[in-house]
């Protein structure tokens, strides 16, 4: 799918066709999208793939006429039976007539953009959107990191209680979309950080405060995502040894249990031989007397485990 913007007296216009000065957003374009796209604007189908591969890292990559900045924005892919985050590339072709971005999916990031929740933003000023871009990206980082961090301390409160398969299955979906949240965190870094490098972009001194956000956002979302992974990792390693704490305790009682209700096994199997001279044995009492007997050895036994912790 294509689609074309362009700010127009301060609003962000819908147009009909490509335009110069336009925003051109393409979402899980077909084939022949692509090639169309490629034909319009004279630019090379291996960058706009690059953008559609989940394989690529982020990077930037500076052509002869357009520049490639790849980065991963995060996605909500939870559902009501599980919480999942993962994230997906976004590819961003700076050229001189336009800017181009290009995903594999429709994302909350670039519809903020769309239904003009972002101040200040103007498709013909392409390095402020490249940065606004890159801020918010940070930003929907941090919100969704602080969503894992809320959802991590719900489902511990859920675990001291139950202690389900359910739940520690949660933790691990969280977990593993941290680990996607920092290895994508710390490859957007290198991208910031070569993005004052790059000359083929051109920095405006109105701008330099709002690099300084990003990568003051971008940080702080690195090191969120590196402490709730360490948390939470924590966390998994308390449990996993709490549950093997518990069947330990679950087969020790057990075990006791089984040891008391031998004895009166073995008594009743002494009493049931064929033989002769067996006490109690023409008592009219002496089935009471020994349940009597029994009874007794049993809760004896029983003080005594438990004194010694064992039951």
């Amino acid at each position: 799918m294509i689609r074309y913007y362009k700010t127009i007296e301060d609003k962000l216009e819908k147009l009909n066709s490509y335009e110069h000065g336009c925003w051109v957003n393409l979402v899980e374009p077909t084939n022949e999208e692509i090639f169309e796209l490629s034909n319009i604007l004279d630019l090379d189908i291996d960058s706009i793939n690059a953008a559609l591969d989940e394989e690529e890292r982020s990077r930037i990559e500076v052509e002869d006429n357009h520049t490639l900045i790849l980065i991963d924005i995060p996605i909500d892919e939870s559902s009501s039976s599980s919480a999942h985050y993962s994230t997906i590339p976004l590819g961003i072709i700076l050229m001189d007539e336009c800017i181009v971005t290009v995903c594999t999916a429709q994302s909350r990031l670039l519809n903020d953009f769309i239904v003009g929740h972002i101040k200040e933003f103007f498709t013909y000023k392409k390095t402020r959107f490249i940065l606004q871009i890159l801020y918010k990206n940070a930003t929907y980082y941090l919100l969704y990191l602080r969503r894992i961090n809320k959802l991590t301390i719900e489902i511990e409160r859920e675990i001291h209680n139950s202690m389900k398969n359910k739940e520690l299955l949660q933790l691990l979906e969280l977990e593993k979309s941290l680990i996607y949240f920092s290895t994508s965190l710390k490859s957007i870094e290198l991208v910031l950080q070569k993005l004052l490098r790059t000359s083929a972009i051109k920095k405006y001194p109105e701008d330099e405060d709002l690099l300084e956000d990003v990568i003051i956002e971008n940080k702080q979302a690195v090191e969120m995502a590196t402490i709730y992974g360490d948390i939470l990792s924590r966390i998994m390693d308390a449990f996993s040894a709490i549950i093997n704490n518990n069947q330990n305790n679950v087969m020790q009682f057990l075990t006791v249990v089984t040891f008391i209700f031998s004895i009166p096994t073995i008594v009743s199997g002494f009493f049931g031989m064929n033989v002769i001279n067996l006490p109690f044995e023409n008592d009219p009492y002496g089935f009471w007397i020994i349940l009597l007997i029994t009874t007794v050895i049993c809760l004896i036994l029983t003080v005594l485990l438990s004194k010694n912790k064992l039951l």
